[in-house]
């Protein structure tokens, strides 16, 4: 029977799975995968929710609120977060890689045989692409249904064209963490950032200088025309990496499937992300799809400014900002 209806419509995509094949072998890898995702639709129905369907290393579910939705979201988070802890106990490294992206979208669906179909299907599936590890995406839509509170927990990132939709779609994500906790959180190397707040970000690319103050935040990098900094380049993702502001820092999210690369310095040591993020402090160049300096891809320079101390010192051409 067909039925059009109100849902939230909520994707899960189980990242780092590869690892567990080269390292368990496909029978064993396959079982793990199949029993995590088995785990953490368990929220699905704790949360009031319909499981769609399984997806490999994923699933698909509606929610009659968008307040189950985000609620089932969080515990599939929760749930995850639970079993990498006890493979660390156990150790047991090739779990350890394991993580999450949630996307959430609200809207008109039509209901036939047990399977969902409509704009917000296809808004929630495609906006997995922008989610980076462990994070939570949402529609302006699904904010708009939860309460003033719950609202409190979620930075926009503004309008993000989505593949396949012609009109982009305003994404919400779900804060980890309170924003003061951000003044003492460490980097990657474990520094922690106690300096002066930056007041932006200086990219180059080629003849491509631009600079982003906080309130031009997020800014993706990508191969798409309409990506904020794009870089017209084959081997870069649409959507590859993201840049936010964290409150006190700017921080990078790897978006794509052959991984994000920053150097700091010019000699610095080398940090390679993978669906991961890092805080990014100083200057240094960030390498998409392979290393910095790499022939085959693309290096993009950046500089962390700070306005009223100094003028951004040329990456070897003058600077214009846009």
């Amino acid at each position: 029977m067909t039925a059009i209806r109100e849902r939230t419509v909520l994707f899960a995509d189980l990242r780092g799975s590869t690892g567990l094949y080269e390292s368990l072998g496909n029978a064993e890898a396959s079982g793990l995968v199949t029993q995590t995702v088995s785990q953490i639709s368990e929220a699905v129905l704790e949360s009031g929710g319909h499981l769609i369907k399984t997806l490999g290393d994923g699933l698909m579910a509606a929610f009659e609120t968008p307040r189950d939705g985000v609620r089932a979201a969080q515990r599939m988070q929760d749930m995850l977060e639970r079993t990498v802890q006890r493979a660390r106990r156990l150790n047991n490294p090739a779990m350890l890689a394991l993580r999450l992206q949630v996307a959430l979208a609200r809207g008109e669906v039509v209901e036939l045989n047990g399977d969902c179909f409509g704009d917000a299907v296809n808004v929630a599936a495609r906006l997995i692409d922008h989610a980076g590890d462990g994070e939570i995406l949402i529609t302006a839509e699904v904010l708009g249904g939860l309460h003033h509170a719950s609202k409190g927990r979620f930075r926009s990132l503004d309008r993000i064209s989505v593949r396949g939709r012609i009109e982009p779609v305003h994404v919400y994500r779900m804060d980890a963490a309170p924003l003061a906790a951000a003044d003492s959180a460490a980097t990657q190397f474990g520094e922690p950032m106690r300096s002066t707040e930056p007041d932006g970000m200086r990219l180059v690319w080629g003849d491509l200088d631009r600079v982003f103050d906080i309130l031009n935040m997020p800014v993706v990098l990508g191969r798409s025309v309409q990506a904020t900094y794009c870089i017209t380049d084959a081997r870069v993702s649409r959507s590859h990496a993201r840049i936010d502001w964290q409150g006190s820092s700017f921080e990078l999210t790897d978006l794509s499937y052959n991984g994000t690369y920053v150097r700091f310095g010019d000699s610095g040591e080398l940090l390679s992300l993978k669906r991961g993020n890092c805080t990014l402090h100083g200057s240094g160049t960030i390498g998409l799809g392979g290393p910095p300096g790499e022939q085959q891809s693309p290096s993009v320079r950046f500089e962390v400014l700070h306005f009223a101390d100094t003028e951004p010192q040329p990456f070897g051409g003058p600077r214009s900002r846009r």
